[in-house]
């Protein structure tokens, strides 16, 4: 059983955690900074949980197939995004064709972009720590 001060600690600590990633990920548009960022940084936050809590009990809540969609997701927004630019009869990611506002459309189309890569890296990084951890545990189905 893990020790009372680290499951505190953790509980404590994982909201600021939380909190920053969502910081970097909606000031990355004006900052340096962004998805890939916030992706690594809520990734850590659920390695910090499946460490502290385990993976049996961090599965019921985000299940390995979930971490599978939400990858594709986050690529699906991605390229879904570009596409609508191209749709419309603009270039790939040209962000004019979201708004007819030149700043709107390139603060909507960077925050499509920013999300999509936030979510696609959370999950990837997420998926690779549980694929090394549960190896040959037979918690997942792996197809």
């Amino acid at each position: 059983m893990k020790h009372k001060l680290l499951i505190t600690v953790t509980r404590f600590i994982l909201p600021f955690i939380i909190a920053f990633c969502f910081y970097i990920q909606i000031n990355g548009s004006n900052a340096p900074g962004g998805g890939f960022q916030s992706g690594v940084i809520m990734a850590s936050a659920f390695i910090l949980c499946v460490i502290i809590f385990g993976h049996k009990i961090i599965m019921k809540v985000i299940s390995f197939n979930l971490l599978k969609c939400l990858s594709s997701l986050g690529i699906l927004i991605y390229g879904f995004t570009g596409a609508f630019c191209m749709i419309t009869g603009k270039e790939f990611l040209n962000y004019n064709a979201l708004d007819n506002q030149f700043i709107k459309g390139q603060i909507l189309g960077i925050s499509l972009i920013e999300w999509g890569v936030a979510i696609t890296v959370f999950a990837t990084f997420s998926l690779a720590y549980l694929s090394f951890t549960t190896r040959g545990q037979n918690e997942h189905n792996v197809d």
